[in-house]
């Protein structure tokens, strides 16, 4: 009886480890199994995750511009103190970190077949004189695409001369720019009717943003490329 009772024992001790390493290479397989197919799983999601994250565009564009068009945007200065910022075709034309803007109108030139920067400068229209700013308005030649942007005061020295001159460029506002309004506009010399690339926001105690000045303008387009 002693024997057969440790016979048992034993048959059962074997019984006890075989099943501790069948369950063992059971929850191992399921394991490596899992992750072999998380791979796979993560490897056929990869280009769907890559077509889910945003699209970069031009200049920052919520959307690419079609052909034979240049993707632009535009923002007016803050106040008296962050100065205005022009992009055309991802290459950034005039802003506080590059050092070329200032008070009153900042321009850029730009040849309207390549896009490609012809000149950029700034008038000072609060304590400058308008005649330089003529005297650069008249010498845009035909085909040019010109892009202004407001900063602190861009109206207050401008007379009548200078705002006939920026209206033959394609502005339909203007003439009802006044101190301190906020403004951005992309024109052209030889445009033959009123840009649709114009903002503009009046000064006023009510709807200011900041004390003494309204909010900054923002605007992205695509601007059709000159053929002739």
């Amino acid at each position: 009886c002693v024997y057969l009772a440790g016979i048992l024992k034993s048959a059962a001790l074997i019984l006890a480890f075989l099943l501790a390493v069948f369950l063992a290479f059971q929850l191992l397989e399921i394991n490596v199994e899992f992750k072999l197919g998380s791979v796979i799983l993560m490897w056929y999601l990869l280009p769907v995750l890559a077509d889910t994250k945003p699209a970069v565009h031009k200049c920052g564009l919520s959307k690419a511009c079609p052909p034979g068009h240049m993707a632009f945007k535009l923002t007016s200065g803050a106040a008296s103190v962050v100065g205005p910022r022009m992009c055309l075709e991802d290459k950034l034309l005039m802003s506080s970190v590059k050092n070329n803007v200032g008070r009153g109108i900042n321009i850029a030139l730009l040849n309207g077949k390549t896009g490609e920067l012809i000149k950029t400068a700034y008038y000072d229209m609060w304590a400058g004189d308008v005649a330089p700013f003529i005297k650069f308005l008249k010498e845009i030649e035909d085909g040019t695409i010109v892009m202004m942007a407001s900063f602190d005061d861009s109206a207050s020295k401008l007379n009548d001369e200078a705002r006939k001159l920026i209206a033959d460029l394609g502005s339909s506002a203007v003439g009802n720019l006044s101190f301190r309004d906020n403004w951005i506009f992309v024109g052209g010399k030889g445009i033959k009717t009123k840009t649709p690339f114009e903002q503009h926001i009046k000064n006023s105690a009510d709807t200011n943003k900041y004390e003494g000045w309204p909010e900054v303008l923002e605007m992205e387009g695509c601007i059709p490329q000159r053929q002739t």
